[in-house]
Formats: C-alpha cells, structure tokens, sequence
C-alpha cells in the first residue's frame, strides 16, 4: 500500500509505508534524460546530475554531501538514462531527516558552480573513455544507433567526448530550469516514515518552486530494415548483440512482451540459455532483455562468445527467434509468469526497490498498480496473447546486429541474417 500527495506546484510526493523496515529509501525520479536533449548538448542531463553533487546553498561541497550521507553509513547514488534521471539514498531510518533534506537541497538550491564543473568535465570524460573500453557496453551502444539512427534515442546517454567539452554552465543552468520544475518530478519514499510529517516539509522546502511546462521530445523513428555493423576491436570474445523493435511502455500487449521474453531468454532456464550455454558451451554470458519508453522499445540479445565460435552462436540466436514464431507451450507461459512473479515479490523485499517500484510507474505512466493487481494481469494473458506477440515481433527484416571483436568484415555475419 502507498499515500499519495500531489502539492499545488504539481510535486508528486508517494510514501510506502514498512513498519519494520531499518532502513529508508529515497528517491527523487525526474522525467528529463538524454532524448530531452539537442545534439549540441548531448550528455547534458548527465553532466547536470554529476554536477548536483558537487554543493549546494545548504551543503556547499562534495564532501560535505557524501560525509552526511556516508558517514552515518548510508548510500547515495543518480543516474541518468534516456527518459529519466534518479537521485537517491539508502540510509537507516534514524537518519532519514538529513538524507531527504540533503536530496532536496540538490534539486532545488544546486551551487552549479564553474570551477567544479570543469574538473567534472575531465571526470565525465574519463567516464565516456572507460564505458569505451568495455566491448559489451561498445556493442549495445552500436545497436541502439543501428535501431534509431541520427536520433537522441540512439545517442549515447553521456553524450560525446566533443560534445560534452563544448557544453556550458549557462547551458545546465537552462536545463535545469527547463526539466527540473516540480510537475516534473516524482519522490518516492519507502520505510517507516510518516507521509504526512513529510508532505508539510516540502510545502515549507518546496514553496518558491514553480511549475514549468514539461520538456520536449522528438519522437522515435525506428530503422525499417536489417542491418549489421562490425567494428573492430583486438579482444579475446566476439561481443555480439542482436536488436529487434519492440513496444513502448503502457502498450496493451506489455505483459504478453514480457512472457516472450523471458521465455526466450531471461533466467538459465530459458530456451537461449539452455541451447547457447546449457547444450553447447558457446557463451558464458547469454541473456535477452526489453526496453520499454514512451513511443518505441526493443528486445535485445547479447552474447560473448570466443571468436571463432561467433558465427555458431549467432546461428543458435537466430534458430531460436525462429522458433518462438512458431509458439510457445501451456507449460513455459505458465512457467514463465511463475518466474515473473516470484522475481517480482522477491524485488519489493527491498526499500529502495519498492520506492522505485511506485515512483517510475507513476512519472512514466501516471498511474500505479499493486504488486497484487500486477500479478493478476501477468495472470491474465493467454496462450493466444503470447503467441501472437510473438511472430508480432519477430520479424526477419527488422533484425539488427552489431558485432564487436576481432573481425574486419561483416560478410559471414551478414550472411546469418539475411537468411
């Protein structure tokens, strides 16, 4: 059960009430991410959620926040994703009062101040230099540009190394302004906290903070056509990742798509795991996945692999997206919703899960289900239904693939796909 409270400037405030709880958790979900952005300021939102950490009018320094937050043994982390970025703490519930108004004061009173925004700079980009380095971050990224191309959906979330070094604080100054206004975001609170001692805080906290219209985004336009792309790269495992368009989130057929999933290749008991791992040692990581956002999705699949092997695994892949066109038994949806349900349940075991759970559902769909409500729809799909979304996705010339690893032509990859 949650409490819910809207405030007059559209600040939605939801508590999850866990009596027994010893911890809290807190999290401040904004709906701004890397599509609200112009190619120009790529990475923007990402450098601004960096930069929130680095002082604000009540907390003025980076360690002055982390030593409130860390040295009463609490955690505090953000991330920044293409729809939504997430400030958050996990912290005893003794200590509950510092760490919320610690979030707060980030969100309303950040410093942005310049010096610390060029020594962040270096860091981002550090950070775009390492994800660089990982061949399976490499590799999905390659995929998402192959399924949105020229667009801020198949952007890297962290932008460019050249983009990032051009980005001004004028510019995060506008963007804050721009996507962080009240009706924009969403605080969620989970563990014994009381919902209404919180709400007058905020009237208090939040009173000179005044909605603005929420920011704009240019709809998805997804890539009609097969294609593949190889890059090279001197490693010991051919990093392989096969995109498919999917539905967005809220699509009728949402809990159908996950059935397939799942099914197909979430967990080491399904049909990709048992065939690429199980049955012949192709791969040590093999596993499928969905994205869902606001007007498009996609249903990816990655594989490592050693190189000479990669041609095989990606054989066993596309043998086994052939297959769910041709359905799935009464017994695996049946096992599959079991699957989905219990992971579910053993999910909200956590504070900062269940806080998750009631804020993303309500910033991204302005709506929330109980996990009892959640479960009965799961319940509700049929054979039909999750065959149906089945061949509905599976359709050979959407197939994209992306290839990282020690390969200098696309031909005997090509070759799988176009047959």
């Amino acid at each position: 059960m949650y409490e819910q409270t809207v405030l007059n400037n559209g600040l939605r405030v939801i508590t999850a009430p866990i009596k027994n709880a010893y911890s809290v958790a807190i999290s401040f979900l904004v709906g701004a991410g890397s599509r609200h952005e112009s190619d120009e300021l790529a990475g923007g939102n990402h450098f601004l959620e960096h930069l929130l950490f680095k002082g604000t009018r009540n907390w003025p320094s980076a360690q002055i926040i982390s030593e409130a937050i860390e040295g009463v043994g609490g955690v505090m982390n953000a991330s920044t994703d293409k729809e939504m970025t997430v400030y958050w703490s996990k912290i005893a519930q003794s200590n509950f009062d510092t760490a919320f108004d610690v979030l707060t004061d980030m969100l309303i009173n950040p410093l942005l101040d310049e010096s610390e925004m060029n020594k962040e700079r270096e860091v981002i980009s550090e950070e775009l230099r390492m994800t660089n380095d990982y061949p399976s971050y490499r590799v999905e990224l390659l995929i998402d540009e192959m399924l949105w191309p020229g667009q801020p959906m198949g952007r890297d979330v962290g932008g460019t190394l050249e983009s990032v070094h051009h980005i001004k604080r004028n510019d995060l100054v506008d963007l804050m302004n721009s996507h962080y206004s009240p009706n924009n975001v969403v605080i969620s609170i989970a563990g014994n906290v009381d919902h209404s001692r919180i709400v007058d805080n905020l009237l208090e906290t939040t009173n000179g903070w005044l909605p603005r219209s929420s920011p704009k985004w240019e709809p998805a336009t997804m890539r009609q056509y097969s294609k593949v792309c190889v890059e090279y790269r001197k490693s010991e495992q051919a990093h392989i990742c096969v995109g498919l368009p999917a539905y967005p989130i809220g699509h009728p057929d949402h809990y159908a798509m996950n059935l397939v999933n799942i099914i197909f290749g979430e967990g080491m008991s399904s049909r990709l795991f048992m065939e690429v791992r199980e049955k012949r040692g192709l791969a040590y990581d093999v596993h499928s996945w969905l994205n869902e956002f606001s007007d498009c999705g996609s249903f990816m699949i990655y594989c490592g692999s050693a190189p000479r092997r990669s041609i095989e695994s990606l054989q066993v892949i596309t043998d086994q997206l052939n297959r769910l066109i041709d359905g799935c038994t009464e017994q695996e949806i049946a096992k599959a919703k079991e699957y989905w349900k219990g992971r579910l349940m053993l999910r909200l075991e956590n504070t900062q899960n269940v806080g998750m759970w009631y804020g993303a559902q309500e910033l991204l769909l302005d709506k929330i289900l109980e996990v009892e409500q959640t479960a009965a729809l799961i319940d509700a799909v049929d054979v039909q239904d999750v065959n149906r979304v089945a061949k509905d996705l599976i359709t050979k010339k959407m197939v994209n693939l992306a290839v990282v690893g020690p390969f200098k032509s696309e031909a005997k990859f090509q070759s799988i796909i176009d047959n």
